[in-house]
């Protein structure tokens, strides 16, 4: 199995000469085989192996008795283990969620933690058999082609050596090396989910294919390059729709669904679902609002796409005159404004920044056309959450620049006749791309 493992290595990168790792040790045969196995390659690669053991407070005396196994194997290997609790029963009704859920968030933060304390990859003894489970799991729920790439073979800093080993292969690895180890009861039961998969899905799908596992890792694999051609298609299409306020919606509709899925997803950020995906997507063509998860909402109107954070803000009290001077540098918001004009000739004008009110107008330039500025902001696609909160420059009620618009005709004017100059400069980044 060593030379298997080497094969994966080779295939996908996974560690390479002088790393670090980090065996994510159950005590269960996978996790043995897999220390077995990079413990005798530590030579070769100058590899400098840990191990972590999370006790999940589950199963009482057999948990301690895994803890125990851990710690006695390590030493026989000259090991370091690092090793936490975690009441993973208690944490799993306070957080209303699957004590399999609970517990795997649990141990990702502990070798999370340990990674960034050692600065070492994390290892995890995922097999194909795993992978397979994984898939049927993720079909059963309605996997988009995301879930149909199982169990990646490497994530960020975490590797999985044995991703191509059938549970077979690592039993038969555990016999011919005379390797102990320890059993969890709870994958004997039926009351888990991926237990069932296992115990009753599968021997069921190996009648029909007894390599279904090889042919599911085919499956997977192929899925996850079509998952890679997606994410670089959704992120040329977010790239090409983004506008100052959103995402132009007749750009991203161009793309095909898949890609345009993709996308919504990415620019949703984890807090959208298939169904919420699904629903956005109607709401391009007929416009709307979808609320998502984290208390957003995916707002659609006007030809763009924008995603709303619920907020308690309201409008901003602000208002600032420029002094005798003519120039100002102040901050606003997340950009830094400066401003400079020649009052002297700038006749019956007293400029002041501030933010909207009732009665103000502002009129095209070159158009000569002048509106309510609760108009014009509508026809430029100001969002409506940020039109109380957009500066100004006025005079009375006269609008003479809107910040993400530019100078109105009495601004351009200004411009020409006491050199009114705005500068924006970005703080911590924002909507207004560009200076003006």
């Amino acid at each position: 199995m060593v030379n298997r493992v080497l094969r994966t290595n080779k295939k996908f990168s996974l560690f390479e000469n002088g790393d670090k790792i980090i065996v994510a040790l159950s005590g269960g045969a996978d996790s043995v085989s897999l220390l077995h196995v990079l413990n005798s390659l530590k030579e070769q690669y100058g590899l400098t192996l840990y191990a972590a053991h999370l006790n999940h407070g589950i199963r009482g005396e057999e948990a301690d008795r895994d803890e125990r196994f851990c710690k006695i194997l390590c030493e026989n290997y000259n090991v370091e283990l690092f090793t936490a609790h975690r009441d993973i029963p208690s944490l799993s009704k306070s957080q209303r969620i699957s004590e399999e859920l609970c517990g795997r968030n649990e141990r990702y933060a502990f070798f999370k933690e340990l990674s960034k304390k050692t600065g070492a990859k994390i290892a995890t003894a995922h097999t194909a058999s795993d992978n397979a489970e994984t898939l049927i799991f993720n079909i059963t729920r309605g996997a988009s082609v995301s879930g149909a790439s199982g169990i990646p073979p490497k994530r960020g800093n975490i590797i999985r050596p044995l991703i191509e080993q059938t549970r077979e292969q690592i039993e038969a690895y555990c016999l011919e090396n005379k390797l102990s180890y320890v059993t969890d009861s709870t994958n004997l039961s039926t009351d888990y989910t991926r237990n069932k998969i296992r115990s009753q899905i599968i021997p069921l799908l190996k009648t029909l294919n007894p390599s279904f596992e090889s042919a599911a890792l085919r499956f997977t694999q192929s899925a996850a390059e079509a998952k890679e051609y997606l994410e670089i298609s959704a992120e040329k299409a977010i790239e090409e729709s983004k506008t100052d306020y959103g995402y132009d919606i007749n750009i991203l509709e161009k793309n095909y669904k898949a890609v345009l899925h993709a996308a919504l997803a990415k620019i949703c950020g984890g807090s959208a679902e298939n169904h919420h995906i699904e629903a956005i997507t109607e709401k391009l063509s007929t416009g709307g609002s979808v609320s998502l998860t984290d208390g957003k909402t995916a707002v659609c109107t006007q030809g763009i796409l924008r995603i709303v954070e619920k907020t308690e803000k309201s409008q901003i009290d602000f208002l600032l005159e420029i002094p005798p001077n003519g120039e100002i540098s102040f901050e606003f918001g997340d950009t830094n404004v400066c401003a400079e004009i020649d009052l002297t000739k700038a006749e019956n004008i007293n400029p002041v920044f501030r933010t909207r009110k009732s009665g103000d107008r502002f009129t095209y330039p070159r158009r000569n056309i002048t509106k309510p500025l609760r108009k014009m902001m509508h026809e430029q696609k100001i969002p409506s959450e940020q039109r109380d909160n957009t500066l100004l420059l006025c005079s009375q009620n006269t609008v003479l620049w809107c910040m993400g618009v530019g100078y109105s005709a009495q601004g351009e004017a200004l411009q020409k006749s006491a050199g009114l100059k705005i500068k924006i400069n970005y703080v911590t980044g924002g909507y207004y791309a560009q200076e003006r």
